[in-house]
């Protein structure tokens, strides 16, 4: 029975045909999938990512596309072809030309604005300076002082008094006058020096000794002395950069009047004034004093005045010596009308712009 069971067994349906009719249902399956492939095959396919041997890392370009990025592709014809870039351009270079312009057109843009200036009022462009500046860098004052100057009628250009403001002048050819008395336009200087004894009379000494130039050193232009004094005179002595006031402040045409102050040994004879006044001859020709007075006397000892307006070398030493009475010691006190007042041995001070119209009008400038 169990042999027969067995071999009928043989008829009954395989234990392994349910896996059978599985592996077909699994076929069935495969062949769905294979045909929903063939679907997808229809379509677009999505881009694959280079593999590593095909991507190139272009930095040429500065673009802020991701084919320059690492690992991005490169941009070509061909990439505009491809389904993720279809419908997109590539932008073209813009030409040097025109970068030149946007550049151009941004700095006129950022640049400041032109102005507009008003124009000048009529006459401004005539030459020369307005008489009123003229005035106030020589010195006079302010500008509004000047103007009051003028509005007051006491300034005077080539002999004319000024009645209107705003005339212009030419300070290198303009007479300029305040009150009479000429103005110095340029930038000219006027000093006035107490010698000391021992300082030789010129800007500049080769030997080495102290000159008037070791006072003005610290002076921009070049300045020269008027007239001289001995080594050993001491007083009063000027410097200027002025060529015509100096050369007329010597010049023997203008009688321009010095006066010193002489200490001597007396006892004087009352008519040594006169003998002064009247002349003295010297062995260059005859010298005369303009004014002679005894301003002090103690015993034996005198300090006297004497004027003149003479320029001879040693002139006042000699005259006194040939009338009987060696100098011992001599200052010049005064250059026309310039004093040397309390002024202190070896200083320099600055001539005022009323000492220089003094001195012009002296010599007729």
């Amino acid at each position: 029975m169990r042999s027969s069971d067995r071999n009928s067994g043989g008829n009954r349906t395989p234990r392994g045909g349910g896996s059978g009719s599985g592996a077909n249902r699994r076929g069935g399956g495969g062949d769905r999938r294979g045909a929903g492939a063939d679907r997808r095959d229809d379509g677009p396919q999505r881009p694959r990512k280079p593999r590593p041997e095909e991507r190139r890392y272009d930095v040429g370009d500065t673009g802020q596309s991701g084919a320059n990025k690492p690992g991005g592709m490169p941009r070509t014809k061909e990439s505009g072809n491809l389904p993720g870039n279809r419908g997109r351009k590539s932008a073209p270079a813009r030409p040097r030309e025109l970068d030149a312009q946007i550049e151009e057109r941004n700095r006129e843009r950022h640049s400041k604005p032109k102005l507009n200036l008003p124009k000048t009022f009529p006459g401004a462009e005539q030459e020369g300076e307005r008489l009123q500046k003229v005035l106030a860098r020589a010195g006079m004052g302010s500008r509004r002082a000047c103007e009051e100057l003028i509005e007051q009628r006491r300034v005077e250009v080539n002999g004319k008094i000024v009645t209107e403001q705003g005339l212009r002048v030419d300070p290198d050819h303009d007479e300029v006058k305040v009150d009479g008395l000429t103005v110095a336009t340029q930038s000219y200087l006027f000093f006035a020096l107490n010698k000391p004894a021992g300082v030789v009379s010129t800007m500049e000494d080769p030997d080495g000794r102290q000159c008037l130039g070791d006072y003005v050193t610290n002076r921009e232009t070049r300045l020269f002395h008027v007239g001289r004094l001995d080594t050993e005179t001491e007083g009063l002595i000027l410097l200027t950069n002025h060529g015509e006031l100096a050369h007329r402040l010597t010049h023997p045409r203008y009688g321009v009047k010095k006066t010193y102050l002489a200490a001597i040994q007396g006892p004087l004879p009352r008519d040594l004034g006169k003998q002064l006044k009247n002349g003295i001859e010297l062995e260059d020709g005859w010298a005369r004093a303009d004014h002679f007075r005894i301003v002090q006397n103690t015993g034996k000892n005198y300090l006297v005045e004497v004027t003149l307006h003479e320029g001879r070398k040693h002139i006042v030493r000699r005259m006194l010596a040939e009338a009987g009475f060696p100098v011992d010691r001599l200052v010049r006190t005064s250059f026309g009308p310039i004093p040397l007042g309390d002024q202190k041995s070896g200083w320099l001070r600055r001539l005022t712009n009323t000492e220089v119209g003094m001195l012009m009008h002296e010599v007729d400038l």
